[in-house]
């Protein structure tokens, strides 16, 4: 990405502070350099003592108090390169230390001044290509008092040094860019037939299950169904389908195209959901465990009256056990199952540093004449927080019998969307079910 200029003006910032910092890194004797502005509220997270938002706005940086806390910024490098660090900060109380880490280097500085001002943190030596992280924390209890924080400055003369990070908040995408990009497996599937179910099964790998997970398993034009991880000590497995009348209010969907729930299996609450389209929504409060498999059912029928029934059920697959989620009946829709797919997000910014990973195992698709077709291959794509370059944390494929997908993490491996994956299947491994002992 092409390097950008400061959104603000450097008159701006107090004036000696300003001339100081210019002078410091030399910016009036090199008009080849270049310059970045990394804003907080888009790039930055706490991670430490725990993951929170508590002091992030929107558009306003971040404002931290407590000595103990660190802020980690994130920006990626084209190409090794040695970068000079300055911050857009102020001190509201009193003057404040703080220390900058950036891999095994310190770089302790302070920031005087009540109002935003330019201060200088330091250079690095020459950072590998791919994510850096700075770490900013406070000096000790004593010398730090608290503080508002808005943009990171990188500054280099290296020719083609290119950095990419969330620039502004256009389409809201400080938010969306501390979410972290969401990642697709658009299952192939066979044409010339009609299709009634899909199956697949997820295993999370161990550690990569962190707060505001969603592995989504079967998805579909309508709708989709997964498990998710809401907080530390909560768990649910989700499944939705959205009305034909298009909002993202609940409230005012007209009567006729509202979803009806026409079942629900034990414990299983429902409701509406709204802010990504609206319709109607049903979970499970579950203690999934990352490192055990569960398998995903999803049926799709036409009634025959232009309206359509999904149901859908959900079991850890090695105590051979199904749970009906629920069932719902959407109007003004007359189709069997189509758009297969399965997908991975992180819905919680404050914890879009932290990576996780899915694998998407058995994945297969059974017609309305009772054959079952194995799923072998899948496209990848992301959406537009990675195929904009706000991040480049996204990656996905196959690995022998499984497909997988990762994401958050600020790693530097990357997929290109529209990559085609194969996975191997066994001659004899279609899903056993008896279809007549489904809970209904």
């Amino acid at each position: 990405m092409a390097p950008t200029q400061s959104a603000r003006p450097l008159i701006t910032y107090p004036i000696a502070t300003a001339l100081a910092f210019i002078v410091s890194v030399g910016l009036l004797n090199n008009c080849n350099s270049a310059e970045w502005n990394i804003p907080f509220s888009g790039n930055a997270y706490r991670t430490s003592p725990a993951n929170s938002d508590q002091g992030f706005t929107r558009d306003r940086g971040v404002n931290w108090s407590k000595s103990d806390e660190t802020i980690s910024v994130f920006f990626y490098l084209n190409q090794p390169a040695s970068v000079e660090l300055a911050i857009r900060a102020s001190a509201p109380s009193s003057p404040s230390s703080v220390v900058a880490t950036v891999g095994q280097q310190r770089l302790p500085f302070s920031i005087q001044e009540r109002a935003p001002s330019l201060v200088q943190i330091g250079e690095t030596k020459e950072l590998p290509a791919g994510y850096t992280k700075v770490d900013l924390r406070g000096g000790n209890e004593v010398s730090f008092h608290g503080i508002q924080a808005y943009d990171l400055i990188v500054r280099s003369d290296l020719a083609n040094l290119e950095i990419s990070f969330v620039k502004n908040n256009q389409g809201n995408m400080f938010y969306w860019g501390r979410r972290g990009p969401s990642v697709h497996l658009r299952y192939h599937v066979p044409r010339e037939q009609t299709l009634k179910y899909a199956y697949s099964e997820i295993t999370v790998p161990e550690s990569q299950d962190p707060i505001g997970s969603y592995y989504m398993a079967n998805g579909f034009a309508e709708g989709y169904f997964g498990i998710q991880v809401n907080s530390p000590a909560e768990r649910r497995v989700l499944f939705s389908v959205w009305s034909p009348f298009r909002t993202d209010n609940p409230r005012e969907i007209p009567e006729d195209q509202r979803i009806i729930a026409l079942g629900k299996g034990d414990g299983v609450h429902l409701g509406e959901f709204g802010n990504e389209g609206s319709g109607g929504q049903s979970y499970l409060v579950y203690p999934w465990q990352a490192g055990r498999t569960y398998r995903f059912l999803t049926e799709v029928v036409p009634n025959g009256d232009g309206q359509t029934t999904y149901t859908s059920w959900f079991g850890d697959l090695k105590k051979d056990e199904w749970r009906l989620i629920a069932s719902f009946r959407r109007p003004k829709t007359n189709t069997h199952l189509r758009g297969f797919h399965s997908f991975l997000e992180s819905f919680y910014p404050a914890h879009g540093h932290q990576e996780r990973q899915a694998n998407y195992g058995n994945v297969w698709v059974r017609d309305t004449d009772d054959s079952w077709h194995a799923c072998q291959r899948a496209t990848f794509s992301v959406d537009a927080t990675g195929g904009g370059g706000h991040r480049l944390d996204f990656t996905g494929g196959s690995d022998q019998n499984h497909f997988y997908l990762r994401n958050c993490g600020f790693f530097n491996e990357r997929q290109a969307a529209g990559t085609s994956f194969e996975r191997s299947v066994e001659p004899s491994s279609p899903p056993k079910i008896d279809f007549e002992k489904l809970p209904r």
